[in-house]
């Protein structure tokens, strides 16, 4: 990523097809398929300033705005959902120590996670708690000049990897997040085996037994880590995604139209077929209308608009929902062919899916998104 301009998105855009293109591609389907991401990929892409693009130079980062985030997040969900995932998760952990950790803590970390050396990982959700955050059971209990923390984190990505985890428990009755290395005594990490899409995503249960932190392990104060830290991170993480999905249906769009102009069924290529055609059409118009609602929502967060918080839930939910028809139509249209193992058509199918669930729910998604319709209806 070049350190020139904050709004070159051109020469970013080229840099970084040319880059997934070379180091991405080529093992995608390996990574989907043995659940691991190799870690000099990782460093590459800290070498590029992918990992954190918005972190300021003086931490080591290129301060690029959040449309650039959104090129890169749309270039590499193009080719590997599971690689553009650690875009996310690197982004929320750097995106917390940034707005809210001490300046011992940016100047430790910040470098390091921006450059890819460290891997970060965010520890919110737990069997009990996904959506419902306020849910969550882990505690940290004040001991001298430390906290004690007491759980279990489940389904963590890059949980396997990380050297820092965020972890959210309850102190003092209120929320707060704690940064937990990875080789302090009471932390156990347990891999837990890929789920169907997102295979790469490296997921792991974190149990946390009498794991002791120090004092300035802690992120913010007592009771900020969800109120304002968790929230702001996981809007971050929201609009990475909506871009992500933008770059699977544009694959699977590619995928689909090189498919029906080389295939002929009755003597015909399918693309002459008019239902081909009006899948296409869906498919195309899908695209460009989710790609207009992330590009607005990063406009207005690079404007500072408060109201880019529910545009990125519009532009999350409509893109989520439209990735996982457009992957459906782009296997429809190349039959058994779209359902071999391995196939890019094949894994954007199962990738697509999970976008519906994490950083929310479509279900609520569609609660948010009412609520601020009536809301807002008579202002």
């Amino acid at each position: 990523m070049t350190n020139a301009t904050a709004y070159d998105h051109d020469v970013l855009k080229e840099e970084t097809e040319a880059f997934v293109a070379r180091e991405v591609l080529p093992i995608a389907a390996a990574i989907d398929k043995e659940g691991k991401i190799p870690l000099a990929l990782i460093r590459a892409m800290g070498e590029h300033h992918y990992l954190a693009p918005f972190i300021p130079r003086i931490y080591g980062g290129a301060e690029q705005d959040m449309i650039a985030v959104g090129i890169v997040n749309e270039i590499f969900g193009t080719a590997c959902s599971s690689v553009r995932g650690i875009l996310t998760v690197q982004g929320m952990v750097a995106m917390a120590i940034w707005r809210w950790g001490t300046e011992e803590q940016r100047r430790k970390w910040l470098p390091l996670l921006e450059s890819g050396e460290a891997v970060g990982a965010f520890g919110l959700s737990e069997t009990s708690a996904g959506t419902d955050a306020q849910s969550l059971e882990t505690k940290a209990v004040r001991n001298g000049d430390s906290f004690l923390l007491q759980g279990t984190k489940k389904w963590i990505s890059l949980g396997q990897l990380a050297d820092i985890y965020l972890i959210f428990a309850k102190c003092e009755g209120q929320i707060s997040l704690f940064l937990v290395e990875r080789n302090t005594p009471g932390l156990t990490v347990e891999p837990i085996p890929p789920l169907a899409g997102l295979r790469g995503s490296m997921l792991a249960e974190l149990r946390l037994e009498q794991c002791r932190v120090r004092e300035d392990s802690l992120v913010g104060s007592i009771g900020t880590g969800l109120s304002m830290i968790g929230l702001f991170c996981l809007d971050y993480g929201r609009y990475t995604v909506a871009w992500g999905c933008v770059g699977i249906a544009r694959s699977c769009i590619e995928h689909a139209l090189a498919y029906a102009a080389s295939r002929n069924q009755f003597g015909s290529q399918l693309s002459e077929f008019q239902l081909i055609q009006k899948m296409i059409t869906e498919m195309v118009v899908g695209l460009e209308a989710a790609r207009l609602l992330c590009l607005e929502a990063g406009r207005m967060r690079d404007e500072g608009d408060p109201d880019s918080i529910m545009e990125t839930w519009k532009a999350k939910y409509f893109a989520s929902k439209l990735v996982v028809e457009t992957a459906g139509k782009s296997v429809q249209i190349h039959g058994a062919s779209g359902l071999v193992q391995g196939t890019p058509v094949e894994r954007h199918y199962r990738d697509a899916k999970v976008y519906e669930i994490i950083e929310g729910t479509s279900q609520v998604h569609e609660i948010f998104i009412a609520q601020h319709a009536f809301q807002t209806m008579h202002s």
